[in-house]
Parts: structure tokens; C-alpha cells; sequence
């Protein structure tokens, strides 16, 4: 093999030696694997690195994780129960192949508690996406138009919070009939948004005097643009933590909804369980005997909503600016630290 496959020419005519044509490739590599490392560290692992020291965030994960896992992958390794599976009325560990009694048909709960749990989370899931959605679109537009389009969309969203949200919730679902989880995560979202959205709105009201948004318009980027780019980013910490309000209050509302009978069950769910239990069983008149029937689902609507507010607590934490830079192990204090 010649000299003129071993080497490069450069532009002055003469050659670079193989060596340091090899050390620039590997050099290459290196800036990419880098750059690949610090966006990891930058956007994942110091999140989580976060979210591991506060006992709060720690704890809503674990739960939340748990309550998924047991929606997911619980519901295909626990089979559905059935009647007259075993005797009616068994207390908890009266038997230990089913740890939590039987209602009133021999029933086994622990089995109703664990198919019940998706309808569950489908609701708050529904529930916090729909609220979280409509609150960033009207408030990033009211506070970034202003006039009319301000006004009207704040009035809108002012006469919602004027009317009782419950009353509200009863005739929609009264109207509407809804028939799956999602369509009942909505209609019970639909007094959550409006609040969120007029704290959105105060935020926006700041960020669009920035230099460099204001910067943006002078150039002639278009509105969509902006809002996507410089606003709504701004604006996603806050509007994940008050998701994880919203699915909290979505899930209150539907069990309360389904244990006083204003909906009709169409899965599995905690408060038509409770509901059974105080109807059929008479858990509150006879709590000797079918009290362990109302408990298990009331026990998992506590736990799950209490995982919530922690989590909610723990992602302000997260999203601090001063703690991301203190525990990135790749960015400079002084390029993510806010300006004093």
C-alpha cells in the first residue's frame, strides 16, 4: 500500500500523518459520546438522582409504581374472581389463600381489588391529561394574546370556578351516561382545569417579556412557534405537579360518584366495591361481619392518594434549578444556576 493511501493531503498541498488522522476520528467519537453522556445526565439522571434523596418523591414512585404494577401486570397473573368461589363473609386470614374474606357471594376480595385497580388508574390518568391540556392551551393563549382572546377565555374560565364543582359533575354524568373509565376521568376533570389555567396564565404574562422571546418576535417567528419552544417548556414542572393533584382529585371524585350510585360501573372499581359493601353487606350497621369487605378498597384509595400529594411535593423538589446543578455531575454550576 503507497503513502497516498496511508494519508491525508491537506489543503496546503502537503500530507497528515496517519496518526493524527486516527487521533481527530477517535477524538470525534469521543465529543459525540460526551455530548450523548451529558444529555443523559443532564435530562434523566439528575432527575433522579433528585428524586432518590427526598423521602417523599422516594415514596410516591414506590407506590405509584406498585399500584401500575399491580393494574398491568397484577391483573394477568391474579385471576377474575367468581361466585361461590368459597364461603360467603370470610374476615381477613381466615383463609390464607384468600388473605382478605369473601363477600357476600363467596367472592374473594383481594381478587376484586386487583381487577378494580386499572379502571382506577385510567381514571386518573384520563383525568390529569385532560385538565393538565386544556389548562397549558387556554392559559399559554390568554396570557400570551392578551385582549379579547384573554378576556373571553378567563371569563370562560371564571364561570367554571363560580359553579359548584359536584353538582356540576352529577348532571354531566347524568347527561352524558359516560361508559368506560376514560369518558369518566374526563367529565370529572372538567372543574379542575380553570384554576391551573389562570396560574398558568400569570407565568405566561412574565415570560413574554423576555429578551428572548421578545427577541423571537422580531425575527418573525410565528406565535405557535414561541409558545412551543420558549413558553410551554418554561411551563412543565408546574403543570406536572398539579397533574398528580388533578388524577388525585379525579379518583376522589369517581369513587365518591360510584359509592353513592350516581354512576353505573362499567369495570371493576373501589367505590362500586365500597358501595356493594355498604348496601349489600352492611358494613357501617354490621362491621362484625362484612366491615373487611369496605376497608381493602378504602385502604387503597388512601394509599394511592396519599402517593400523589407526596410525589406532587417531591417534583417541586426535582425541578428546583439550584438542586439540578448541584447534582449534575457533568453541567457547570455556572450554566444551569439562574441568574442573581
Amino acid at each position: 500500500m503507497d503513502n497516498e493511501t496511508q494519508s491525508e493531503t491537506r489543503t496546503d498541498g502537503g500530507e497528515t500523518p496517519d496518526f493524527l488522522t486516527g487521533m481527530s476520528e477517535s477524538s470525534s467519537v469521543t465529543t459525540k459520546r460526551e455530548r450523548f453522556g451529558r444529555t443523559i445526565d443532564r435530562y434523566f439522571l439528575t432527575q433522579a438522582r433528585i428524586a432518590w434523596t427526598d423521602w417523599r418523591t422516594r415514596f410516591g414512585i414506590v407506590v405509584l409504581g406498585l399500584f401500575i404494577f399491580t393494574g398491568t401486570v397484577g391483573v394477568q397473573i391474579v385471576p377474575e374472581s367468581s361466585m361461590n368461589e368459597a364461603e360467603t363473609y370470610m374476615t381477613w386470614f381466615q383463609s390464607w389463600e384468600y388473605p382478605l374474606g369473601t363477600d357476600n357471594m363467596g367472592r374473594p376480595i383481594h381478587k376484586q381489588l386487583v381487577h378494580a385497580t386499572p379502571a382506577m388508574l385510567k381514571m386518573g390518568l384520563a383525568g390529569a391529561i385532560f385538565a393538565a391540556g386544556v389548562a397549558v392551551i387556554v392559559g399559554t393563549l390568554a396570557g400570551y394574546k392578551g385582549g379579547i382572546v384573554d378576556y373571553s377565555l378567563m371569563l370562560v374560565s371564571d364561570v367554571l370556578m363560580v359553579i359548584p364543582g359536584l353538582p356540576l359533575v352529577i348532571v354531566l354524568a347524568a347527561i352524558w351516561q359516560p361508559s368506560g373509565p376514560f369518558e369518566v376521568g374526563v367529565i370529572l376533570a372538567i372543574d379542575s382545569w380553570p384554576g391551573l389555567a389562570r396560574t398558568i396564565r400569570s407565568q405566561v404574562l412574565t415570560l413574554r417579556e423576555e429578551s428572548y422571546v421578545e427577541a423571537a418576535r422580531s425575527m418573525g417567528v410565528s406565535t405557535r412557534s414561541i409558545l412551543q419552544s420558549d413558553i410551554v417548556p418554561q411551563l412543565m414542572p408546574y403543570v406536572l405537579i398539579n397533574s398528580a393533584q388533578a388524577a388525585r382529585g379525579v379518583i376522589f371524585a369517581s369513587v365518591a360518584l360510584y359509592f353513592l350510585g350516581f354512576l353505573s360501573p362499567s369495570e371493576a372499581n373501589w367505590g362500586s366495591m365500597m358501595n356493594d359493601a355498604y348496601a349489600t353487606g352492611g358494613a357501617l350497621s354490621n362491621p362484625a361481619r362484612a366491615a373487611h369487605w369496605l376497608y381493602p378498597p378504602m385502604g387503597a384509595l388512601i394509599l394511592l392518594s396519599f402517593a400523589l400529594v407526596l410525589l406532587s411535593q417531591g417534583l417541586d423538589k426535582v425541578f428546583n434549578p439550584r438542586l439540578r446543578a448541584r447534582h449534575s455531575k457533568t453541567v457547570d454550576d455556572s450554566e444551569d444556576l439562574p441568574n442573581q
